[in-house]
C-alpha cells in the first residue's frame, strides 16, 4: 500500500548526508551524472600503423627472398644459355632499277640458329623483324617464320626479304664504287621475340636483337655471293611484364 505524498511517514524525495548538521536544512538534489567520452590516444594509433608497416615490409622481404632463392635454384639446375645466330649464306634474287628511279631488291638470307641448352627449347613468335640496309638506306625487310626449336638443336632459318627504296645519285655513286672494289657493306638487323619452353610449359619471353655488319663481294642476281667478313652485336631485352 502506497503512502500519500503529504503523509508524515512518507520518505523525502532526496536525502543528503553531511557531517555538518547546520546545513541539513539546505538540501539540494545531487547533480546529474554524465558519461565522460573516452578518446583513443594518438600514441596507440601510431603504434598500430607502425606494426602494420613492419608486417608489410617483412612479407615483402620474405617474398623477394623466396623468388630469388627459386631463381637461383632453377639457374643452377638448368644452366640456361643464350642461343647464337650467324648468317650462313646470302643470296640475291632481284636487284632491279625501276622506271621511277626506285630500286627493287629481293634477298634470301639463311641464318644459322644454335640452341645449346639441354633442358630448354625456344618458341619464335610472330612479331619478328629483319631489315637489310646499305649506306644508311633500307633496301628490304622480312620476318622470321614462326617455329619451335627443340633443345640441343641447330636450325637453318630461311628469311626472304623484299623491298623498294629510292635510288638517288649518292646511293648510285657509293654502290658503283663498292662494286668496283668488290666489297659491298650491308647491315642486317634482326629482332626475334622468343619464349622459353621448359618441358612442355612456355615461360616468360625475351627479345633478341642482332646487328650483323656484312661485307659481300657482289649484288648480282642469281650469282653466288661470297661473304667476305661478318661482325655481330647482340642484345637481349627481357619481357618481365
Amino acid at each position: 500500500m502506497e503512502l500519500p505524498v503529504n503523509s508524515p511517514y512518507a520518505p523525502p524525495k532526496y536525502v543528503m548526508l553531511s557531517g555538518n548538521n547546520d546545513n541539513q536544512g539546505n538540501l539540494r538534489p545531487p547533480p546529474y551524472r554524465r558519461n565522460i567520452p573516452r578518446y583513443h590516444s594518438k600514441k596507440s594509433r601510431g603504434s598500430c600503423l607502425f606494426k602494420c608497416i613492419c608486417c608489410c615490409y617483412c612479407c615483402l622481404f620474405l617474398l623477394t627472398a623466396l623468388i630469388l632463392g627459386l631463381t637461383f635454384l632453377l639457374y643452377n639446375m638448368y644452366r640456361p644459355k643464350v642461343p647464337s645466330y650467324n648468317v650462313d649464306s646470302f643470296g640475291v634474287h632481284a636487284f632491279e632499277l625501276q622506271s621511277d628511279m626506285s630500286l627493287f631488291t629481293e634477298f634470301v638470307v639463311v641464318v644459322k640458329a644454335e640452341n645449346p641448352n639441354s633442358y630448354m627449347g625456344f618458341l619464335y613468335g610472330k612479331n619478328s623483324q629483319v631489315n637489310v640496309s646499305y649506306s644508311d638506306s633500307q633496301l628490304c625487310s622480312g620476318k622470321i617464320p614462326n617455329f619451335y626449336q627443340p633443345r640441343k638443336n641447330t636450325t637453318m632459318i630461311n628469311i626472304v626479304l623484299k623491298g623498294t627504296s629510292p635510288f638517288g645519285s649518292g646511293l648510285q655513286q657509293a654502290l658503283l664504287e663498292n662494286r668496283h672494289t668488290g666489297k659491298i657493306p650491308l647491315l642486317v638487323r634482326v629482332k626475334a621475340p622468343i619464349n622459353v619452353v621448359l618441358g612442355r610449359f612456355p615461360l616468360r619471353g625475351f627479345d633478341v636483337y642482332v646487328n650483323c655488319s656484312l661485307v659481300i663481294d657482289n649484288l648480282s642476281p642469281n650469282k653466288k655471293v661470297k661473304i667476305l667478313s661478318a661482325k655481330y652485336d647482340y642484345d637481349i631485352d627481357f619481357n618481365w611484364f
